[in-house]
């Protein structure tokens, strides 16, 4: 694709980087803001590049944050003695826009998967243990996607509570999720109903060997 104009190029060619852009979206994008008051453009850069320079992560969940703790964490009308152990930020917009769940959450940055090189110790599975340790939780949901993979991060995680806090209820969503699907990709009405059906991880073990 040739443009007359350099500049256009260019601004196509980074929009094209974007996830699911292709070259003809990228360019009615660029049309479209070639078509915006000048003020709108630079507002929208300057938003952009400030939300990646100053973008927070909490300091005790690993959420997306402006300030060292979220507003989730931060908010003592949520049930603050409930954990939801979730992959990635979008998980935790998924949850939240049930409106359902008012407990906190964890974000562990991903799944152990050994094909990939990925074990525990490049997630936030140390901080979770520690959090359990000195923050008085009773139960821990653990609302992984239902992949090989997350499966695998749901029993290693289960596992190690089992051993050092037993005291800790382990609980995963209830099956309305499919097995191989991505959480952020359930319908809300689903979602709520997997959680406020969510059952002991021990009782989902006995029935899968069965």
């Amino acid at each position: 694709m040739e443009f007359p104009s350099k500049l256009i190029g260019d601004a196509v060619n980074e929009f094209s980087r974007l996830p699911g852009i292709g070259k003809k979206t990228a360019l009615r994008l660029v049309l479209h803001m070639l078509k915006q008051p000048v003020e709108d453009v630079q507002h929208f850069g300057r938003s952009i590049s400030k939300m990646r320079e100053e973008i927070r992560y909490c300091n005790s969940c690993h959420n997306i944050s402006d300030q060292e703790i979220c507003s989730i964490c931060s908010n003592k009308s949520r049930n603050q003695s409930l954990i939801c152990v979730v992959e990635n930020m979008r998980d935790v917009l998924a949850i939240e826009n049930t409106q359902h769940y008012k407990g906190l959450f964890h974000v562990l940055g991903g799944v152990i998967s050994p094909l990939d090189g990925i074990g525990p110790e490049k997630l936030h599975i140390a901080s979770l243990f520690k959090r359990i340790k000195s923050e008085g939780v009773n139960e821990i949901i653990m609302a992984l996607s239902p992949t090989m993979e997350g499966d695998t991060t749901v029993f290693y995680i289960s596992k190690k509570i089992a051993e050092n806090h037993p005291h800790v209820k382990v609980t995963t969503l209830a099956r309305g999720v499919s097995f191989g699907g991505e959480l952020q990709y359930v319908d809300e009405v689903t979602l709520a109903r997997s959680i406020a059906m969510r059952r002991p991880y021990e009782n989902y073990l006995i029935k899968k060997q069965n």
